[in-house]
């Protein structure tokens, strides 16, 4: 009966058809090449895009980061960022990333307590970050702190003791008596140091006697002056970076002016002498316009009360 079926089945040709169906045919080796290299193809270019993306993460933090935080080197003005995704949860570090003032506004607690560990510091938002880049960063970071030693962890300096010629050099750097090698805008230019010998500067910048203590000593002020992070500082000086030894003449000079207890009275006679002579050109001014319009007026105001008496007595 069993033999029967079958060749009732054999004799189908229906039944042969489905059968074909269901039959597994043999890969053949050309074929399988083809998906074996459709793989390969696939997760080369994702390894490429992965290996795009970190670098991409590496170079922005390199430019954007390094003025203020080593990964795994200590802190410099910003706390070490080794193992922070561990000590913040990562919701709030892209929040602070994208918008640090907002976090400052809103009196975030912990965002707080980073800018009284930085003496009143506090991180600025950087040009062109996002949320892909701020997870990119905490990407780099969380590798960076697996490793022994961090390609960003930076490089504590010896205890340095400058010389005279240091110091001269700087205050001629930053007084724009001697030239930037890489033709970067003088400091006195937007900042003013204001000490017993100092010089008269801009007002654009902030006040730099102290900049020395506010940042927290020569390792943070050097990686500042590195890599400035302000906006009007990146886009005068990313292009025109300042040499090693111009950041180091500059060190110099900031240390000792804030070392001084002198006042730059050159600096107050100057604004002051601005203020009288702002004040004595108005006094002069309104003395000239008030003879000017003064006659013009009686000159007009008199032919005026000659005809009013005229037509009285008449």
């Amino acid at each position: 009966m069993k033999n029967k079926r079958l060749k009732h089945y054999d004799k189908d040709p229906n039944s042969r058809y489905c059968g074909s169906l269901f039959k597994k045919k043999p890969v053949s080796r050309y074929a399988r090449s083809l998906n074996a290299a459709a793989i390969s193809v696939v997760l080369l270019a994702f390894a490429l895009v992965s290996s795009a993306h970190g670098q991409e993460a590496a170079e922005f933090f390199r430019k954007n980061c390094t003025s203020c935080h080593w990964i795994g080197g200590g802190r410099l003005i910003g706390p070490d960022l080794k193992n922070v995704t561990s000590r913040k949860d990562r919701d709030w570090l892209v929040r602070f990333i994208l918008d640090p003032k907002a976090m400052f506004d809103a009196r975030d607690p912990y965002a707080l307590k980073l800018k009284a560990e930085a003496k009143g510091v506090m991180m600025v938002k950087v040009p062109g970050i996002n949320a892909k880049m701020a997870n990119a960063l905490l990407d780099l970071i969380e590798a960076e702190s697996r490793l022994d030693s961090s390609q960003f962890a930076g490089k504590a300096a010896a205890v340095i003791t400058y010389t005279k010629e240091d110091i001269d050099a700087g205050r001629k750097i930053f007084s724009g008596k001697t030239k930037l090698k890489n033709n970067g805008r003088a400091c006195i230019s937007c900042h003013t140091v204001n000490t017993s010998g100092g010089s008269l500067g801009g007002r654009l910048g902030p006040e730099l006697t102290t900049v020395f203590t506010r940042l927290q000593g020569h390792n943070a002020l050097t990686a500042w002056l590195s890599a400035p992070p302000t906006p009007t500082m990146r886009s005068v000086f990313q292009a025109r970076p300042l040499e090693e030894d111009e950041i180091k003449s500059l060190v110099a000079y900031f240390e000792s002016a804030g070392s001084e207890t002198g006042y730059n009275y050159d600096t107050f006679i100057v604004w002051m002498s601005v203020i009288l002579c702002g004040l004595g050109g108005s006094v002069v001014g309104m003395v000239l316009f008030s003879g000017i319009w003064g006659n013009r007026f009686r000159a007009v105001r008199r032919p005026l009360v000659k005809v009013s008496k005229l037509r009285g007595t008449s």
